[in-house]
């Protein structure tokens, strides 16, 4: 089977990786998003699904726009059976949709029609779900929305990161894929609609998500933390100072405190919220490294009314 691969990020290596050591895909070129600037010094860096093609002598293709005739053709002369995507970051219009007898085919990351959007791992964590999962579905013109080919569940443990589940979900998302592609084939996968009204969505994360907001609960305080870690980051103000915070944990009781009060003893750094305590045990004060609440709480001059900021 012919496969164009399209795909960016680290998320989309290991799909790209497992395709290419099965002898039963021919990997016929990669489209991956151009270089772009990186890090201090704004050198170009290629995307990770770059090297990995190159390092595979796989011709690689990044097109700025995708929408125009020279791309079309540029794909059509690949004469690809099958298009995999798997966070490429492009939309495709109908004309390249049609070209492969197969279809193109999406990894998500979330069980289908939950989650749809640009970042259902962030999401799940957040919301506090307890079992996420992988979708495969042919792309159609709208966001998400396809016909759903197969899906695969895990559990999320209550103190996952973001970037925890992320590591897992990308290993479970390219062996659907290879399962799916072979379902296609043989006739054992039929695509099944998604059930509309069941949909849900995964907005993309702004700086308004990053704000710890401590008239929020503890156990969704330390769901947003774990969501963004290890991006963007949530972070409050102490003294007009902005802190990051990496870790946490969260007690429910019924202790009464002011919102944002800091507690702090020997061997705990904890916060008044909402509904119960959060407990700060991996910070980072603004300009400096990451250490433990502890270690951030014995070089602060506390007292009865020290307290986080909203801003």
């Amino acid at each position: 089977m012919r496969v164009l691969f399209m795909g960016t990020p680290d998320f989309a290596v290991p799909t790209l990786e497992a395709l290419v050591k099965d002898s039963h895909f021919e990997v016929v070129g990669v489209f991956t998003q151009p270089d772009r600037p990186k890090g201090r010094g704004n050198q170009l860096a290629a995307p990770p699904v770059k090297e990995v093609a190159l390092q595979n002598n796989i011709s690689v293709f990044q097109p700025d726009k995708i929408r125009n005739q020279e791309t079309y053709e540029m794909i059509s002369n690949l004469k690809p059976d099958v298009i995999v995507v798997v966070a490429y970051g492009k939309i495709l219009p109908i004309e390249i949709l049609e070209i492969p007898p197969f279809g193109c085919i999406n990894v998500h990351s979330s069980v289908l029609p939950e989650l749809r959007g640009a970042a259902p791992i962030h999401w799940a964590i957040y919301q506090g779900k307890t079992r996420t999962g992988v979708s495969t579905m042919l792309l159609d013109e709208g966001m998400d929305t396809g016909d759903i080919l197969a899906t695969s569940e895990r559990e999320i443990d209550p103190h996952m990161t973001m970037g925890e589940l992320h590591d897992q979900l990308k290993i479970d998302g390219a062996e659907l894929l290879l399962k799916t592609l072979r379902g296609l084939e043989s006739g054992v996968v039929k695509p099944k609609a998604q059930d509309h009204l069941k949909a849900t969505h995964a907005s993309l994360i702004t700086k308004e998500h990053e704000l710890l907001d401590w008239n929020r609960s503890a156990e969704e305080l330390h769901n947003q933390i774990r969501a963004f870690n290890p991006w963007p980051g949530c972070y409050t103000y102490f003294q007009g100072q902005r802190i990051k915070i990496w870790k946490s944990d969260f007690e429910e009781n019924n202790r009464q405190g002011n919102l944002g009060e800091i507690r702090f003893d020997s061997d705990k750094l904890q916060v008044f919220t909402g509904k119960g305590l959060l407990t700060l045990l991996e910070v980072q004060p603004q300009s400096k490294a990451k250490m433990s609440g502890i270690q951030w709480g014995r070089g602060q001059k506390f007292d009865a009314s020290s307290s986080f900021e909203a801003q």
